[in-house]
């Protein structure tokens, strides 16, 4: 579409249609500067069953202390260079059985829908 028509058009009047939360296999991992907080985030490439296309997943909601939080996938490290104990990141990597982030490859997990109707992970 030339970018002219793009100019031209108005409003439309349907929703998009979200993802509903269903189990996900990790297709690949990535480390990503997030430059506005200065600091990495784990992204997950996820093969969804209602979609034709990878999604990329970068949330978890788990059980802290007895009560359910939303969390980035941020990636930090302890003073010994590891992933930090009681990161959300830790947590999920506890929660899929695996020692190592290349190890989240091929897991599957299943998704929850967050507040603002965007997929996370979920992990409790």
């Amino acid at each position: 579409m030339e970018n002219q028509e793009k100019l031209e058009k108005g409003i439309g009047t349907k929703e998009i249609e979200a993802l509903k939360p269903a189990k996900v296999k990790i297709e690949k991992i990535e480390i990503v500067e997030v430059p506005e907080v200065k600091a990495d985030k784990i992204v997950c490439s996820v093969k969804h069953p209602d979609q034709e296309d990878e999604i990329h997943i970068s949330r978890v909601k788990y059980l802290k202390r007895d009560n359910l939080v939303e969390s980035g996938l941020w990636y930090t490290e302890d003073s010994d260079g590891l992933i930090s104990k009681n990161s959300a990141l830790a947590e999920f990597m506890r929660y899929l059985k695996v020692k190592t982030l290349k190890e989240m490859e091929g897991k599957e997990a299943y998704t929850v829908t967050d507040k603002k109707g965007y997929l996370e992970f979920k992990a409790y």
